[in-house]
């Protein structure tokens, strides 16, 4: 749990806080050092002046310095597709999706992982975040080659609740969704990319990767988790294909 506080007045914040509760002052995340700035006025840990993200008004609190030629902050670039800029109901729940995204990002830091943006590495870290209600097909959530696609239409809490009872899935947050494909994104790019011992053991531990994914898919959905599964795997979902024991295993360290 990460305390943090109003500079203004000491008063609690909230990781996503825009101003006091308290005082009302406005405050921004300073992500070097993971604690609350005033707006503006704010230096880094090495007093470089710091200005808010150009989607501050979209409800993002993070900051940048001033000397970047980006105007957007960190978490907000790492977005690569977004809904058209007409398309305001898919905004709405662009606004909403970025809470959970920049809660995952400060939960990686938090754990050491290295979050190498898209931009700088091949097979980089890529969001892209668009909506099933948008009237361009359907949206597949998941992680291929560093890019994790999220179904915005899923911040709605009736569509999400009812998938969530229909699929049996206990977790099916945004912030689930967002920590269980980072999962599969680090197996692939720490375990699977390097192909050495760590893949070996990883094998060991969850299974082996090379296993059909198809028929692991339409086995899963169409006899649901073998009995017994609580003394060996982490959910239901878990029991279904390696790769998804070591993204639920993943997901629930962090929520845990």
């Amino acid at each position: 749990m990460r305390l943090l506080r109003c500079p203004s007045c000491g008063f609690p914040a909230w990781l996503e806080s825009l101003e006091c509760r308290a005082c009302g002052a406005p405050m921004m995340l300073a992500t070097s050092t993971l604690s609350m700035v005033e707006v503006p006025g704010a230096v880094d840990d090495h007093g470089t002046p710091l200005v808010a993200c150009v989607n501050r008004s979209w409800g993002c609190n993070w900051s940048l310095r001033a000397d970047h030629p980006a105007t957007a902050c960190f978490s907000c670039r790492l977005t690569r597709r977004r809904p058209d800029a007409d398309d305001t109901v898919a905004l709405e729940r662009l606004a909403e999706t970025g809470k959970a995204k920049r809660r995952l990002l400060v939960g990686l830091a938090d754990l050491g992982l290295p979050v190498e943006p898209y931009w700088l590495v091949d097979g980089g870290l890529a969001f892209d975040l668009l909506s099933s209600q948008s009237g361009q097909g359907p949206v597949v959530i998941g992680h291929a080659g560093g890019v994790i696609t999220i179904d915005l239409a899923e911040s709605l809490d009736a569509l999400r609740e009812q998938l969530r009872v229909t699929l049996g899935e206990p977790y099916r947050t945004m912030l689930g969704h967002f920590r269980h494909e980072v999962g599969h994104y680090y197996q692939w790019q720490l375990v699977e990319r390097p192909a050495g011992s760590l893949l070996d053991e990883c094998r060991e531990v969850f299974g082996d990767e090379r296993a059909s994914y198809a028929d692991a898919l339409n086995r899963h959905y169409a006899s649901g988790a073998p009995a017994g599964w609580e003394t060996g795997f982490i959910s239901e979902y878990a029991t279904m294909h390696p790769w998804e024991d070591f993204a639920e295993t993943f997901a629930h360290y962090q929520h845990i």
